[in-house]
């Protein structure tokens, strides 16, 4: 059918019951692209119309050196994200009742991240995009419906999705700084580091519910000269600043010098950023996780015996469970199934950890025998973690030079500028000793894997079989659960949760099987994604799908309340054992 068709359908449809929008349905030829209709919601107050548009490469006309890589095709997705975005809501008006007159894609914050909202080959560029059809309470505006159609969406794809009518330059920045990025990041192993931090960022944000760069007088950032490093990039050429290497490194300082701001860059340098942000060159190894206490979390299964053990009543701490985790226990659980995912970089900051997990000092340890307190605390495990298991940790702290004795490099931060303190520190830490007595044995401890009973992993309710809803960044709604992700600091966009939610129902239909363990099934969602694709793990095409990690993934999964873990050794502990202690 032609664009014609379409308008006419639209202007003999006006005054007609909203559902009877379902007729137009399906592919229409315009001169310059298809508009594919998947969708028809119900009524103006319903989810939005589902549509797409496809555009032959001889007319979007976008250079093959711009998507050849995997890093490039990803940027350049990104970025007619954000074009689409920015016209579309320059052209969308009200347009009635409801959702009537919308016209919006996913929206984007100052990550790069890979998007089903665009794709791109040597064939077509296609670009996926909800419509609220225009109603005047429940009857169909036909003539609105056909402006917006035939004349708005013509107007968007001309704007924002061809080559000529873009900033080629913009474009090639845009890739380019992506490919850099993702260039430093494969480098990090080969030169020892975890993290770098370029010369001249700015980490500052403008507030806590703005993310873009701090405008007003920001402290560009420079490394301490014993800490610079430089990178070759393919781009840029020459960029240096500060990495940070492997074993255990402190940031400390002064309050609102900067030390949680450093930290804060650098758990989201594991996702690229678009030029002018200022992080866009903070780069931090993938597999690199947030560390915190999540007071009243529920925790399944998980051996937390490096870190707490002799619990009153002999309860068992091999495999433990709670429906509400204290601060130590959740930070605990925390930090073990983030290694049983694939962590080998552990960021800390004292400001979101509790008190009792972080440190145990002389003092205290004087007044309440070894035998008497569960908790080994993470200053007796960080160096074990790095000698046993070769992970690294970041760890801010302010309250105690006890951790100068355990670290491998101090950084402190004064007016936002990091200095190399480390020898500083180890000199004090020998001229103050603390006396205090090391509570964590020979080594850190197993990593148990652990394996999921599948019917604990459930997204159906009692009238259907499937049903997911995502929250803003915080929630997803699982079946009969509801899973809290407020804590999940490095989830920075609702495309992730929505992709969470739909890889936790296919997991659900492929993977959890009550043999295989949660390490593994990581592992083969993410190969499928990898190889297949966004799409491959969804029924039918979405746009609103965003990448997500692994680690992401496990914290969704660990944090449903109706996950048991299989015990064959201790069956009686299936069940979740209630209460905590402090």
């Amino acid at each position: 059918m032609s664009d014609k068709s379409l308008r006419s359908t639209l202007l003999n449809l006006d005054g007609a019951s909203y559902k009877a929008y379902k007729e137009i349905r399906g592919n229409y030829q315009f001169p310059d692209f298809t508009l594919i209709i998947d969708y028809v919601q119900g009524d103006p107050f319903a989810s939005p119309s589902k549509f797409r548009v496809k555009i032959p490469q001889s007319i979007a006309n976008f250079p093959q050196q711009l998507y050849q890589s995997q890093g490039r095709e990803i940027a350049l997705r990104d970025y007619l994200t954000r074009q689409f975005y920015q016209v579309s809501r320059s052209i969308s008006s009200h347009r009635g009742t409801g959702k009537s007159g919308l016209i919006a894609i996913a929206a984007t914050e100052q990550e790069v991240l890979e998007r089903t909202s665009v794709l791109i080959d040597t064939q077509f560029v296609e670009v996926r995009f909800v419509v609220g059809l225009p109603a005047r309470g429940r009857r169909i505006l036909g003539r609105q419906a056909a402006a917006m159609l035939c004349e708005d969406i013509p107007d968007i794809v001309h704007s924002a999705l061809l080559y000529h009518s873009l900033n080629s330059q913009e474009i090639q920045q845009h890739v380019e700084t992506a490919e850099d990025a993702d260039w430093i990041r494969q480098q990090l192993s080969a030169k020892n580091l975890v993290a770098f931090v370029a010369n001249k960022a700015i980490l500052p944000r403008r507030s806590g519910i703005d993310f873009s760069p701090l405008e007003t007088n920001p402290v560009p950032f420079q490394s301490p000269p014993a800490l610079e490093v430089e990178f070759n990039c393919p781009n840029r050429g020459v960029i240096r600043g500060m990495g940070i290497p492997e074993g255990v490194t402190l940031i400390v300082g002064g309050g609102y010098h900067g030390k949680s701001t450093l930290l804060q860059a650098i758990e989201l340098g594991v996702y690229n950023h678009i030029p002018g942000d200022g992080r866009e060159f903070v780069i931090t190894k993938p597999n690199g996780v947030k560390i915190r206490a999540e007071d009243g979390r529920s925790v399944a299964g998980v051996d937390i015996s490096p870190f707490i053990n002799h619990l009153p009543q002999g309860r068992s701490t091999t495999h433990f469970s709670t429906t509400n985790a204290s601060g130590s226990t959740s930070q605990a659980a925390n930090i073990i199934e983030a290694l049983e995912a694939g962590a080998q970089l552990l960021l800390v900051d004292e400001d979101t950890s509790a008190t009792n997990f972080t440190i145990r000092d002389r003092r205290m340890q004087a007044l309440i025998a070894k035998e008497k307190e569960p908790i080994t605390p993470f200053i007796d495990k960080v160096r074990q973690l790095y000698h046993d298991y070769q992970v690294s940790t970041i760890l801010v702290m302010g309250g105690s030079g006890d951790y100068f004795e355990v670290a491998d490099t101090v950084i402190a931060m004064d007016n936002y500028q990091p200095y190399d303190v480390t020898e500083r520190a180890k000199a004090i830490a020998l001229q103050y000793p603390t006396a205090r007595q090391e509570e964590g044995g020979n080594s850190f401890g197993n990593i148990t894997p652990r394996i999921p009973l599948p019917e604990s992993i459930d997204p159906s309710t009692h009238k259907r079989d499937i049903k997911v809803k995502v929250r803003d960044l915080n929630q997803i709604t699982f079946g009969t659960e509801d899973i809290d992700l407020a804590a999940i600091e490095q989830i920075v966009d609702q495309g992730q949760l929505i992709a969470v939610a739909s890889a936790m129902v296919y997991g659900k239909a492929n993977y959890f099987d009550g043999q295989t363990n949660l390490a593994t099934v990581l592992d083969l969602i993410m190969k499928q994604i990898a190889t297949k694709g966004l799409d491959s793990i969804t029924d039918f095409p979405q746009g609103d799908l965003v990448l997500f990690r692994r680690f992401e993934l496990a914290a969704a999964i660990n944090r449903l309340r109706s996950l048991v873990i299989r015990n064959d050794l201790l069956p009686s502990l299936r069940q979740s054992q209630e209460g905590d202690y402090n």
